[in-house]
């Protein structure tokens, strides 16, 4: 009897308790009832800031009394230029002024949503009384909020972006384009500056760990030499030649997307140079044109960098910092204490629930220009610091990879060729189409590669090369498969007797621990898988089938 009491007892307090809750969530998301320390754990609190206002200045060297500053203590400037530097004498830069939720006071008013154009947004649409459209410079519309509980709206925005051009996306979770640009005086196509919002509390991006299909077979894409532009871009040696306008990145990116669709891989590497930073005012506005096409269709991929991709806006540094933090980027900076950005692995579980590696990828940063003209011309080279890691973080990863019950290969992108892609004595399937590129200075990188049995290495920044090398051992073995891709974007260059752009591929069988490897292109046989050849047989390079 005393049992029944105690469990009915405990029942009814449970549920005067969830009661109770739920009432308290209720008023303190209609009058804000709960104190700030308990309130901030509610669910519908948008941790961190909320934006109270959004302007446009706008300053003129030529007008010593205008300025692009406001009160930093209580704007902050987005640190870009709408004209992005192309205005003779006009600048002008977005501010936003944001607040804490709970140091919101009854005086301010909190950005439900935003528009651009010449027209007031509220025209023939009913307005609530707390929620006024208000102007601002350059066709900018905010539609502020006094409702005590708006800074918990799934509406309240609690971040602003600035992209650029026609084309210009945002990917991120959370995130949307406000559509218009802004009505900016002498602005061209490709400097379009638009606004990015994002409403709601950020979003942590999806980092899916790429695992091996259940038939046992994994499909890598390699899509070098995007060379994207801020805007749309104009078009270099494109094929066939057509007298009419060529837009560079609406073409790249729909020969990407269709191969994505086709192909469906399960992993995609951006081996450099996915933008070309002398038309990338906005690096920014690059990067996410061609995440998109990844984030969207739930495809994980990993980039390096090139020699191109840090000539504009964004040193590779903050390049990557962004990169890294995008839904299916699996681009990490690397160990800080070695040379360059983007020194990492990314390693490939086997199949079902397994915690061990079928796969591992080296990706290495091959920098830029030979730090040493005087001595090696060109490019630069990989560095000792980066060669010992390599072989360093190989060695340690061996024992761990004695555990897969199958045959674990290793395999390696950069983006400038080795040396060792010169050899004209090497069997080559493909086409060489202009001198290898390589730097002046061998670091050795190809020997590491070989003593540590990675199976093949594939590379970009030559762009009508397209061939697979097979580079043979001191007892004239297969010891390594060097691999181009081919460039694949239109804002870079072509030529070379009618080169079309392509896209790599390397299928992998783990059930035979075989890799097949070919190219898809984007003008002449759509369907052909060209120059498709085996590289790995068993676990270890193959010789060519003659």
């Amino acid at each position: 009897m005393m049992t029944r009491r105690i469990v009915r007892t405990v029942c009814q307090l449970s549920a005067l308790t969830a009661i109770t809750i739920v009432v308290l969530w209720f008023l303190d998301n209609r009058f804000r009832v709960l104190p700030s320390a308990i309130h901030d754990y509610m669910p519908s609190h948008h941790p961190g800031l909320v934006i109270t206002d959004i302007t446009v200045t706008q300053c003129s060297t030529v007008n010593l009394f205008s300025s692009c500053k406001l009160d930093s203590a209580l704007w902050h400037r987005v640190e870009k230029d709408l004209y992005l530097g192309s205005g003779w004498f006009s600048s002008a830069y977005v501010h936003i002024k944001r607040k804490k939720e709970q140091e919101l006071t009854t005086d301010d008013k909190v950005i439900v949503d935003v528009s651009v154009g010449r027209l007031d947004p509220s025209a023939g649409e009913k307005e609530a009384s707390d929620e006024v459209w208000e102007a601002r410079a350059v066709g900018l519309w905010v539609k502020r909020s006094s409702k005590r509980h708006a800074s918990d709206s799934d509406r309240a925005i609690t971040s602003v972006d600035v992209l650029f051009g026609a084309d210009a996306v945002d990917p991120r979770d959370g995130w949307e384009m406000t559509g218009t640009p802004l009505l900016l005086d002498d602005a061209g196509e490709g400097q379009e500056a638009r606004l990015s919002i994002r409403r709601g509390k950020q979003i942590d991006p999806a980092k899916p760990k790429p695992r091996i299909n259940e038939n046992g077979k994994f499909k890598i894409m390699q899509a070098a030499d995007l060379h994207l532009s801020t805007g749309t871009g104009v078009c270099r040696d494109a094929m066939p030649e057509n007298d009419g306008k060529c837009e560079a990145d609406p073409r790249t990116l729909e020969f990407v997307g269709r191969l994505l669709d086709e192909e469906k891989p399960d992993l995609v590497i951006l081996s450099g140079d996915q933008v070309n930073g002398e038309t990338a005012p906005d690096a920014q506005s690059a990067i996410f044109k061609y995440a998109e096409l990844f984030i969207k269709r739930k495809i994980p991929y990993a980039t390096i960098f090139g020699n191109h991709d840090d000539e504009g806006s964004l040193p590779r540094a903050n390049q990557m910092a962004l990169i890294e933090t995008l839904p299916y980027s699996l681009s990490t900076y690397g160990p800080t204490a070695i040379d360059g950005v983007g020194n990492y692995y990314v390693e490939v579980l086997a199949r079902g629930s397994s915690k061990n590696a079928a796969l591992t990828i080296y990706l290495l940063d091959t920098h830029a220009y030979s730090p040493d003209e005087h001595n090696f011309k060109g490019y630069d080279w990989l560095k000792k610091s980066q060669i010992d890691w390599f072989k360093e973080t190989s060695e340690g990863l061996k024992k761990a990879h004695g555990s897969y019950s199958h045959i674990h290969m290793d395999l390696a992108f950069i983006h400038i060729p080795l040396p060792e892609y010169a050899d004209d004595k090497m069997y080559i399937k493909g086409e060489r189409r202009e001198r290898v590129t390589a730097p002046g200075f061998n670091s050795g990188f190809r020997d590491a590669l070989v003593e540590q049995n990675v199976v093949m290495v594939s590379c970009g920044h030559d762009h009508a090369n397209e061939y697979c090398g097979l580079s043979l051992n001191e007892k004239d073995l297969p010891a390594l498969w060097m691999c181009y891709a081919g460039g694949a974007g239109f804002g870079g260059y072509g030529g070379y007797g009618g080169y079309h752009r392509r896209i790599r591929f390397f299928d992998i069988d783990m059930n035979e621990a075989r890799i097949t490897t070919y190219k898809r292109v984007e003008y002449g046989d759509l369907q052909a898988k060209v120059d498709e050849q085996i590289i790995v047989e068993g676990g270890k390079p193959a010789a060519p089938s003659l």
